[in-house]
Formats: C-alpha cells, structure tokens, sequence
C-alpha cells in the first residue's frame, strides 16, 4: 500500500516538473488559468472578509463609544430620550463592580434641548456625564479644541458638540452656545417651564457617525441635574464596558438578574437593534462573495483536470497494462491537483493579504463618510478567517476533484493505447 502511494506521488511529481503537464502544449494554459483563477478568488474573499469584519467593528466600536455595552436604567422609563432618575449608589452597584467581565462603569443622563439660530432651531440631546467618564473615544475622535473636568466647579458650563452641529449653528471652540430646554417644574408647583442655559464650547468631535453628530453633545451631569430638579446623588443610569462583546447577551441577561426589581439592563444591541441587523446583512454578502468565488475556483479546477486526465489517456492505458488499478492512478492527478490548488492559494494569500495590509497601514481607498460612517474602507485582518478560508476552498475543490478523477476507470489499455 504505502508502494503504491509512493508511486503515485513519483509520478504526480514527475507530471509537475519541467516536462510536466503543466508545460505542456495542450494543457499548460489550462492550468495557468486554473491557478490563477484559485488566486484571484482567495484574494477576493479574503478582502472581502477583513473589509466586512472591519466595517462590522468600525460601526460597533463607534456605537459603543457613545453608549456603552450595556446600559442601566429604571424599569419605570418612559418613551422619551430621558431616562427617568436613579440613585447614584444603588445596591447592585458594588456587586457590578465586583463581577469579572466588566471593565468600567459610568454614570450617565439625557436631556433634549433646542438650539435657536437666526434662521433656523435644531434639537440636540445632551448626555451629561460624570467624573467617571471615559472620554477616550470623544478624544480619539476630537478635531478641535479639549474634552472638558467634571471635577472642576467653574461658572462657565462646559460643552462639547459635533462638527456637524458647529456647522450647522456657525459656532467654533470658545463661543457661547445658548441652550433652551422644556423640564416639568418641581412637585409643588406643577406644569412644564421653559429654561435655557449658556455653555461655553470647549471642544469640537466627528465621529463620522451620522446617526449620532447630528444630534449629542455632553455636558456635566450637574447640569442636568438642576435642569430636572433632581438631587445631587440621582442619576439618569448606568453604562457598562465589557471586556469581551461576544459575552454581551450572556452578561445582559446576568445584569438583569442581578438589579433586581425597579432596574432594566438593555445590550446596545436591543437599543439600536436596526443598526445592528444591518450590521448583520453584511455577512450575507461576505458569504454570497465566498461561495462564488470557491465555485469558480472549483470549476476552474476540474476543467484543469479534466483536461490533464485526457491529455495523459496514453499514460493511463500504460500504467493499467502494467497493472496499475484505478485508485492508483486516480491519485496520481489528485496529488497534482492539490499541488495547484496549493500553488494558487499560495499566490491568493500573497495577493490577498498583501492588498489588505496596503489598505490596513495607508488607506488608500477612500469612501464618502457620510453615506458609509467611514472614511476609509476598513480592514480587519485575522489570522483564524484567513486559515478557514485557505481550508475551505482547499476541502471544496478537493472533494469536487473526485468526481472528474472516476472517468480514469472508464479508461481501458486497449484502447487508449492503440490510438494514442
């Protein structure tokens, strides 16, 4: 047996050589465009891979980046942007602050104000925040001016705002920014009143996220505590890092638990739900593009084949006269199938993750931020997808090469010998 295997590869390696079928008359275009063809292929659907995992990450990381993982709020929460309070040092709190998996909690709350212009009135919502507030994905995105400190008591009442709403309100880094807001009056006297507020624009941000710069800006929750009369240890919720998102539905359902009555923990899943499926139509496209491409590398493949097994019809009457079986001789272009599968994906991987790592390190190809959130096309370049898909496309062709290598046995001595 292990003759007999050592025999096939002799003579697969011997059809691969320099007077192999490879560079034959007949045969060698064939198999050319059959390599090239695996390479190309690989090549898209690794791009195609790492352009929508990076797509998928960008999106979510600028999502998180202005929520959180999950968020903490009262079970009592009406329909509105407004969270309703919450006591800044519930009971769960220092269980949430025990619990392995969560890296950072803040305290949070909305408000919804208008900005008047001279021609035109545009609603915002204010997240106020806290001095424990992660301010790293606001400063990797500022463009102008500094994030502000929650710490420092100071008259004037700090504000960062969007580039797009900057924009649209002809405001820059230091101008005052006057901010009219509808809150229900205290308990005793009842009704809604209009108040307004003046800030000082410290900073500037463009996240490129649409959905988002064209309506939040943040100021310090004290703000928005005097806003809705609340105490200085109410807060409109919590907002919970993970360590790991793929944990994300596993540690809302645990939060739940844990709050108790009164409290809903909701993922940043469940509160952009539409983002996020869309976020998942894009591995459709992903897979649409895989399949494709390992058919045509597949079909590529057993033309190639096909065509070395009817050029070598000689040798194959041969070898049975010699007492050759079929299993025999099939593995013979089995062994020199795989060895250009192998050639192709060796090139496809270079050409692949060559074009990704251009992409990564300089972006070169651009996008409108506004339509696509990004500037850039983004890559995600991971070794395990990169080693599935050389895997699978390598199994794939393989196992459909089987079925071109059966018409070996249809082949007799006789006849293939005589009219060689």
């Amino acid at each position: 047996m292990n003759g007999r295997f050592n025999l096939a590869l002799f003579i697969s390696r011997h059809l691969i050589g320099a007077k192999g079928a490879e560079n034959g008359s007949i045969s060698g275009p064939i198999v050319r465009i059959a390599v090239i063809g695996i390479a190309l292929g690989l090549a898209a659907m690794i791009c195609s891979v790492a352009i929508v995992r990076g797509f998928q990450g960008e999106i979510k990381n600028k999502i998180i980046g202005f929520g959180a993982h999950i968020q903490i709020t009262s079970l009592d929460n009406h329909t509105s942007d407004e969270p309703l309070p919450i006591s800044e040092n519930p009971e769960f709190l220092k269980e949430l602050q025990k619990t392995p998996g969560i890296q950072h909690i803040q305290t949070f709350a909305y408000k919804t104000g208008l900005i008047k212009t001279k021609t035109d009135n545009k609603g915002i919502l204010i997240k106020g925040i806290g001095p424990d507030y992660n301010w790293d994905f606001i400063n990797k995105n500022l463009i102008a001016g500094r994030v502000f400190d929650t710490n420092k008591d100071s008259l004037i009442k700090p504000i960062v705002i969007s580039e797009k709403i900057a924009n649209r309100i002809g405001k820059k880094v230091g101008d005052k920014l006057i901010v009219y807001f509808i809150t229900q009056k205290q308990e005793a006297i009842g009704g809604y009143e209009q108040r307004l507020k003046e800030f000082t624009i410290t900073g500037i941000y463009n996240s490129g996220f649409e959905e988002y710069d064209k309506k939040i800006v943040f100021a310090d929750i004290k703000v928005i505590r005097k806003l809705n009369y609340w105490n200085n240890r109410q807060v409109g919720g919590f907002e919970l890092a993970l360590t790991d998102f793929k944990q994300l539905d596993a540690f809302q359902e645990k939060i739940n638990d844990l709050v108790g009555q009164g409290y809903t923990a909701q993922s940043v899943k469940q509160v952009n739900e539409t983002i996020f499926s869309w976020l998942d139509l894009q591995d459709v496209n992903a897979i649409i593009v895989i399949v494709l491409m390992v058919v045509v590398a597949a079909i590529n493949m057993i033309s190639a084949l096909l065509i070395l097994i009817l050029e070598r019809t000689n040798m194959i009457g041969i070898l049975k006269a010699l007492g050759a079986n079929n299993w025999l001789i099939q593995k013979v272009f089995l062994f020199n199938a795989t060895y250009l599968i192998t050639k192709g994906l060796i090139w496809g991987n270079v050409i692949g993750i060559g074009l990704c790592w251009l992409q990564l390190h300089f972006g070169f190809l651009k996008l409108p931020q506004e339509t696509y959130y990004v500037p850039v096309i983004p890559i995600s370049l991971k070794i395990w997808p990169i080693v599935l898909l050389n895997l699978g496309t390598l199994f794939c062709c393989f196992i459909m090469l089987l079925l071109p290598s059966l018409i070996v046995s249809k082949i007799t001595p006789i006849k293939s010998i005589r009219f060689a």
